[in-house]
């Protein structure tokens, strides 16, 4: 997470702890038989040759035990499809005969085998798709998606931060530009076609962990672990368009490209462009760091997350505090509003989030949601009556408004998930995960797609944020993650759509 003043690599690595760059070790493992017992005294070390390796003994012996569980797993697998094999072979050999007997035989008779040889034939086909899907928990992990290159093409890459993206947004009015909220205490609007920097806002002392920007105005908001929340306007100009970058050429998925140096990105920062630096007003009564921030409905009036335990709303207008949102038991991880309604939801590391209405001026109500195990990293409303909440323990959940007593979906991943987003016109879900992929699911928790990622396109490190930009009848999908960029996606609609 954002930590407090983080500007520097080292302070934000501390507090997502990512993974640093793997060095590469020659290891050499000599295969023995799993129902041989060793012998006495036989010691795990002994099985690793290279000796001049650096690692220690005990992290040596626990790879051994990590590669032969997966030996023994490959092993369960090769014999249980050899048995299905060979009991396939058996039923075609059984129907192979019972065709051959059925010929000139009595007729009642061969209606018992012809019914018969029916019945074996289904439970050959069974095996067979038995015999399919077991396989198929060993190719599909080492298959490149190359459905997935059809569906989600690259649209540009946006290098110029000098620390991990946080957060990252698009405009609600003309020009649409794309904002994107860095540790290194900036915040940068982007030309979206161009990839361009158009501007710089440098007014925080902090890391700046969210953007938000105005529905009718050019005004951005941003929260910082400066302890304050800013809102700043800006005016940019679009450059002229440039040609759409080449992306057909081939990229394999299986080849990891975490290898390449923590923060090595290709092409140059932006150059110098317009800095600035005062904002409009400043909202300082948080006691902690301001992890999140957004407008409520008609922007009149923000909502701030913070690491005090406690979210405040303020009238834009004069700055002032109207109320502080009290609690959660530990610190917050985010805050939403809903786009037509006097809602906001906040998440909160206590694994849970709340739903305030503050449709009533007189009475301000709160509900309590604790469908997680662990921290609650967002939780956002979709157009529709849902909220969509996603966590550290590996799972997202669609909620009904009309009844919140349990989740109406619950999608199970491999990675934790960070700043989810939904699109507006056909309800996609975008998780950005701990492990740097990005998965599309609809609302009824079916999995849609995955980002392409090799050592061509996709994040080296963490994917932070997601963020839909539906205009134009176009759909493209922004993310930003600890590798210092953010990438835009044009993802087919009808073709994903198609595939589910």
């Amino acid at each position: 997470m954002p930590v407090e003043g983080g500007g520097s690599s080292g302070s934000a690595s501390a507090a997502r702890h990512p993974k640093q760059k793997r060095k590469a070790h020659s290891l050499s493992i000599r295969r023995t038989n799993s129902t041989e017992e060793r012998p006495l005294g036989f010691q795990r070390g002994d099985m690793l040759e290279g000796q001049d390796s650096k690692l220690p003994l005990s992290v040596r012996n626990n790879l051994l035990d990590l590669f032969g569980q997966i030996e023994r797993e490959f092993e369960n697998l090769y014999i249980e499809n050899l048995e299905l094999r060979r009991e396939i072979d058996s039923l075609n050999e059984r129907l192979t005969g019972d065709g051959q007997t059925i010929e000139g035989g009595d007729p009642t008779k061969g209606a018992l085998k012809t019914k018969a040889s029916h019945s074996t034939s289904q439970l050959s086909q069974k095996l067979k798709t038995t015999y399919k899907a077991s396989t198929s928990k060993i190719v599909s992990s080492f298959k490149a998606t190359a459905g997935s290159r059809a569906l989600c093409q690259l649209l540009k890459e946006y290098v110029g931060h000098r620390d991990g993206i946080w957060d990252l947004s698009i405009t609600r009015t003309q020009p649409v530009v794309l904002g994107t909220a860095s540790a290194d205490h900036s915040a940068l609007l982007w030309s979206i076609e161009t990839g361009k920097c158009l501007l710089r806002y440098a007014g925080h002392a902090g890391s700046v962990n969210s953007i938000k920007f105005h529905p009718t105005e050019q005004m951005a908001l941003t929260a910082s672990g400066d302890q304050t929340a800013h809102i700043w306007r800006y005016m940019v100009q679009l450059p002229a368009p440039q040609p759409p970058p080449d992306v057909s050429a081939p990229c394999d998925d299986d080849q990891d490209s975490s290898d390449r140096e923590e923060g090595e990105v290709d092409g140059e920062g932006p150059c110098e462009v317009p800095t600035v630096r005062l904002a409009t007003a400043t909202l300082k009564s948080h006691q902690g760091v301001v992890i999140a921030a957004d407008w409520l409905v008609g922007g009149r009036q923000v909502v701030t997350a913070s690491w005090d335990r406690a979210a405040n709303l303020y009238e834009v207008e004069t700055s002032e505090l109207v109320h502080t949102l009290t609690g959660h038991d530990q610190e917050l991880t985010h805050c939403c509003t809903h786009p037509s309604q006097r809602l906001v939801v906040t998440s909160s590391r206590d694994t849970t989030f709340r739903l305030w209405d503050f449709r009533d001026p007189s009475i301000h109500s709160v509900n309590v949601f604790q469908g997680h195990t662990d921290t609650v990293t967002s939780a956002v409303f979709t157009v529709g009556d849902n909220v969509v909440s996603g966590s550290d323990d590996r799972t997202v959940k669609v909620w009904d408004l009309k009844n919140m007593r349990s989740p109406i979906a619950t999608i199970r991943t491999d990675s934790a998930v960070n700043r989810i987003s939904v699109s507006a016109n056909q309800r996609i879900i975008a998780l950005p995960h701990d492990n740097r992929q990005v998965r599309l699911f609809d609302m009824s928790g079916v999995r849609l797609a995955r980002l392409p990622r090799s050592n061509r396109m996709g994040h080296r490190r963490m994917v932070c944020c997601t963020a839909w930009n539906e205009e134009n009848q176009s759909c493209n999908l922004f993310t930003c993650g600890f590798d210092r960029q953010a990438i835009g996606w044009n993802i087919n609609i009808p073709a994903l759509l198609q595939e589910k």
